[in-house]
């Protein structure tokens, strides 16, 4: 028997759940929202993991996130607040030196100056050429994708003035912009910096999340799609949100209440429901049955058409498809609450803001590739890449006084390992990970309170990522714009009348950015005829 009857449902609660049902009740659509965890967020979200220490449990960076959807949203006053943080960027070699990227370019150019006197001197025509550049993508990043099939003249004619954009670039800069998104993120770098530390400063971004090192091709636009949202002086800031990122979902769900829509927890929808071929509603695990002629999955592309549609509702060369999509986890977590703030060597008897930023190991893009190689063949690296926050250093409620919380993502960790199980791996992985921070910071080990390792299982099983893919479906080149999530169906709609997909896996992808939210409930209002 179905419940109350609805105009749209949205399966899944992260913040383009949230952000598409915000949008869609605001334009005066009965909306609902179902999220199987009890809390929303997906991904994002702050959670105890020790009494009195909260951290960002899996993704920990909102620098993406749209302003647009910011301001549109009216996120700011339902407490979601961005925090300036300074560095943007700490990352410690094992010489005990270190490189700090600022807000201010010139204190940039001059820290990096301070490494090697050239890369100094090149830094401003490559902040310059990085700000153009990801200005013009965030443009064609917030259209609807062009059906190369049956372009629709109005959005022929948006795409086209979007191609005009990057004319307007210049000519040099146009054909430079070509030229740079097919490259690798270790090529770019090598053409721009000569320092090693440099360069893996500016440059590790362009492989996070991704199964690929920084030789692989199209990793210069991944560097480039990191630089899109939130920036200063040309570059991405830390991200961080007051009160954890979790705050940002608590912030979406007042904001889409406010506007109509309703928000239910533990909700877990086991199938969506077809009535002629066209979505009808969805069916829970409980066994209620909720009607709508509108259905938006935000969840993987995979759990949504192979898992809640079926393959049998579906056209063969869709499945297919879909089933050659690249889910492939590269990233696992680990979240520390400690006694005391790390002393990392190159920050000795220096202002501990130094660490108010995003943590980085990575000390040279070989480093990174070797990093990679491992997961090639089934293993994590005995030296990870990591990328790491202590939120408590600007936000003290996150932990009790005088104690922090520190968040780790580590890069690579293989979804399946070779002749081992992650069950068996799971604390060394986590032993490998404070050990490798401790060579930065000694006496780590020993801060240790509570340890919470998320292996990419753990991810695929807690969170909905499959196969522990955090962007649902890897950023590659053939992965963008029109073929995501599959060629052909780039545009939010699906074989299926009345189903769409907004989440990470439609364009323009993963990360939080709150877009295919909000293109979804674009394209749905379209289809309204609104």
């Amino acid at each position: 028997m179905a419940s109350s009857d609805y105009e749209v449902i949205v399966v899944g609660g992260g913040h383009n759940g949230l952000v598409a049902a915000t949008y869609l009740a605001r334009a005066g659509k009965e909306v609902l929202v179902l999220e199987r965890q009890g809390q929303v967020g997906g991904a994002a979200v702050t959670e105890e993991i020790h009494p009195g220490f909260y951290v960002d449990t899996v993704l920990h960076n909102a620098n993406m996130l749209r302003p647009q959807i910011v301001q549109d949203l009216f996120l700011k006053m339902y407490g979601f607040e961005m925090i300036e943080a300074a560095p943007l960027l700490f990352t410690p070699f094992a010489d005990g030196s270190a490189l700090a990227l600022w807000p201010d370019p010139e204190k940039t150019a001059a820290a990096l100056a301070a490494l090697s006197p050239e890369d100094g001197a090149r830094f401003e025509a490559y902040r310059r050429m990085m700000e153009a550049f990801a200005g013009f993508l965030e443009r064609a990043m917030a259209r609807i994708p062009p059906d190369v099939g049956k372009p629709e003249l109005g959005d022929a004619g948006r795409w086209l003035g979007t191609a005009a954009g990057l004319r307007l670039l210049g000519e040099r800069e146009m054909y430079e912009f070509l030229r740079l998104v097919p490259m690798s993120v270790y090529n770019l770098m090598q053409e721009w910096f000569a320092h090693p530390g440099v360069q893996a400063a500016l440059g590790t971004a362009g492989i996070w999340h991704l199964h690929q090192g920084p030789r692989a091709s199209g990793t210069a636009f991944v560097l480039l799609y990191h630089a899109l949202g939130h920036r200063a002086g040309g570059l991405p800031v830390a991200g961080l949100v007051r009160g954890g990122i979790g705050s940002l979902a608590r912030a979406l769900v007042a904001a889409a209440e406010d506007a109509g829509a309703t928000v239910r927890t533990a909700a877990e929808v086991r199938e969506i429901c077809l009535e002629k071929g066209r979505a009808s509603g969805v069916r829970l695990a409980s066994g209620e049955w909720v009607a709508a002629p509108v259905v938006v999955s935000t969840a993987n592309p995979y759990h949504t058409f192979h898992d809640l549609v079926g393959p049998a509702a579906l056209p063969p060369t869709f499945n297919r498809a879909v089933g050659n999509i690249k889910f492939r986890g590269a990233v696992a977590k680990v979240n520390l609450a400690l006694s005391g703030l790390p002393a990392f060597r190159a920050a000795e008897g220096a202002d501990p803001t130094l660490l108010r930023g995003r943590i980085q190991i990575a000390p040279t893009l070989d480093y990174v590739e070797r990093a990679f190689d491992a997961a090639k063949y089934g293993r994590y690296s005995e030296a990870p890449v990591l990328e790491a926050t202590i939120p408590s250093l600007h936000d003290p409620a996150l932990a009790p006084a005088g104690q922090h919380t520190m968040s780790v993502l580590v890069q690579y960790v293989p979804y399946a390992l070779r002749g081992k199980t992650w069950a068996a791996e799971r604390e060394r992985l986590g032993e490998t990970v404070v050990n490798t921070l401790a060579g930065y910071a000694p006496g780590l080990q020993e801060m240790v309170l509570q340890r919470q390792v998320l292996t990419p299982v753990d991810l695929e099983e807690q969170y909905g990522l499959y196969r522990g893919s955090v962007y649902h479906g890897e950023m590659t080149l053939d992965q963008l714009l029109f073929m995501r999530p599959v060629p052909g169906w780039g545009r939010y709609r699906t074989p299926i009348g009345g189903l769409y997909l907004g989440g990470a896996g439609a364009h323009p992808g993963g990360g939080i950015t709150g877009e295919p939210g909000r293109l979804v409930a674009q394209a749905i209002l379209a289809d309204m005829g609104e």
